[in-house]
């Protein structure tokens, strides 16, 4: 069984459509929009709000350091106010050979930072979410 009662981001039955209508920045909200819509399109699935600013798709199992399990979700987004963050595309170092041709982004541990997504190549952006929806996503 995974347990979430000890962990402060969990899935929520927040609705999706009105926290991105909430997002004041209209280019990081119509970003985000189109973020949604291809996440949906590549997994086949349905988003779900995570904690009160993440959106998630899928489910992803792990076990931690100290034999806890876990669930996270398997790619997500979130249309942060410095940047719109992607998840689950660039865990330990992978898929540098797409990120290369992706266009100006940075990378944190398992996250994508993108300021503007018309600068990206749409391609390898789906290319990339793929990827990570094959790596990633565990069906219940």
């Amino acid at each position: 069984m995974t347990e979430h009662a000890d962990r402060t981001t969990r899935p929520t039955d927040a609705d999706v459509t009105a926290y991105l209508d909430s997002v004041a920045d209209e280019r990081r909200r119509t970003d985000a929009r189109r973020v949604l819509a291809l996440m949906r399109e590549v997994s086949g699935e349905e988003p779900r709000m995570w904690g009160a600013s993440m959106i998630g798709f899928g489910r992803q199992p792990y076990r931690t350091a100290d034999g806890k399990d876990r669930e996270w979700f398997a790619m997500g987004l979130a249309p942060r106010k410095a940047a719109l963050t992607l998840y689950g595309l660039t865990f330990y170092g992978s898929n540098t050979d797409l990120l290369e041709r992706l266009g100006p982004h940075t990378t944190g541990k398992g996250c994508l930072y993108v300021k503007r997504l018309d600068d990206l190549d749409r391609d390898v952006l789906t290319d990339l979410l793929r990827r990570a929806w094959r790596t990633n996503h565990r069906p219940r």
